[in-house]
Formats: structure tokens, C-alpha cells, sequence
């Protein structure tokens, strides 16, 4: 599978329009190569390196994503409030809100790693789900997945 953003190059620079200092959009992605047998997609967008990427303590989670049609090839920006395709579902992120939550680095240059999974299962329907309970469940079920990094620093510094 291959997983790109007509807005961030791999291993580039995330356009602020889509950190907390810009508009705080999702940014727009699009895959391709989805195997056959695929139930269903998940996309985790997670930061390792916070809160200061010289001494990391934790993985931030950033937008959790699931249960996303295996037709379907790419989220639009700001799907997160355009609303999603029928029947994806929006997990829990670290900010314990349901939804996107853009890059906002308090130091440093931090990695942003956005993780499309495609599963040979739907995920739980019942309540929001959050990072840890998204890969409990697709645990044995991934088929694929794919990656792309974009790195942010506030200022552009």
C-alpha cells in the first residue's frame, strides 16, 4: 500500500494551515494498493517525538480513524469536519477529544507519522475507541500498511 498528501512530501516540512497554529485542518491523504480482502481501513496519526524530540517521554496521538470503507482512496482536508465517508468512525486522541488534533510541538522539530492500516475486519461500532483499543483490535487482522511522515516545528524554525 502507498500512502501520500498532495500537501506534505515525505519526510517534509506539514504546512502550518494544518497545525494548531494555522487552521488545525486534517490534511488531505490518498492511498493506493489496497489488498484484496480488505474490510476495513484504519489511520492512526501519532508524534514520538514530544515533548522535546532531543528527550522524547511519549507518543502523542494526533487523530485516530477507523472503519473507513475499503473503496474508499483518499480523505479530503479537513475530513475531520466535513464529516467522514459512511461508516468510518473517529477514535479518541490525546487531547481526549474525539477527532483531529494538528501538530503543535511546544519544542523542537517533531516527526508526525500518519499509519494507514488496512484490516481483513470492521473494527468495535460500540463507544469511541482510542489508539491502544484500535491496535488491541486490528491485532492478527492487518493485511497492509503504509506510512508517511511530515515533520513540524512552530515558527518554521
Amino acid at each position: 500500500m502507498l500512502l501520500s498528501s498532495p500537501a506534505i512530501p515525505p519526510s517534509g516540512a506539514i504546512p502550518a494551515r494544518y497545525t494548531s497554529e494555522g487552521a488545525n485542518l486534517s490534511p488531505p491523504l490518498s492511498w493506493a494498493d489496497v489488498p484484496d480482502g480488505t474490510r476495513s481501513l484504519a489511520l492512526v496519526v501519532d508524534d514520538p517525538d514530544a515533548p522535546d524530540p532531543r528527550a522524547p517521554r511519549r507518543t502523542w496521538v494526533h487523530w485516530v480513524v477507523y472503519n473507513l470503507p475499503p473503496d474508499v482512496s483518499a480523505l479530503p482536508e479537513a475530513a475531520a469536519t466535513a464529516g467522514l465517508p459512511a461508516g468510518a468512525r473517529e477514535g479518541l486522541n490525546d487531547w481526549e477529544s474525539i477527532g483531529y488534533g494538528g501538530p503543535a510541538p511546544p519544542i523542537g522539530r517533531h516527526r508526525y507519522f500518519h499509519k494507514l492500516y488496512a484490516l481483513d475486519i470492521e473494527l468495535p461500532r460500540g463507544g469511541v475507541l482510542d489508539k491502544a483499543e484500535v491496535e488491541r483490535a486490528m491485532k492478527g487482522h492487518i493485511l497492509a500498511q503504509a506510512e508517511l511522515i511530515g515533520t513540524y516545528q512552530k515558527g518554521g524554525k
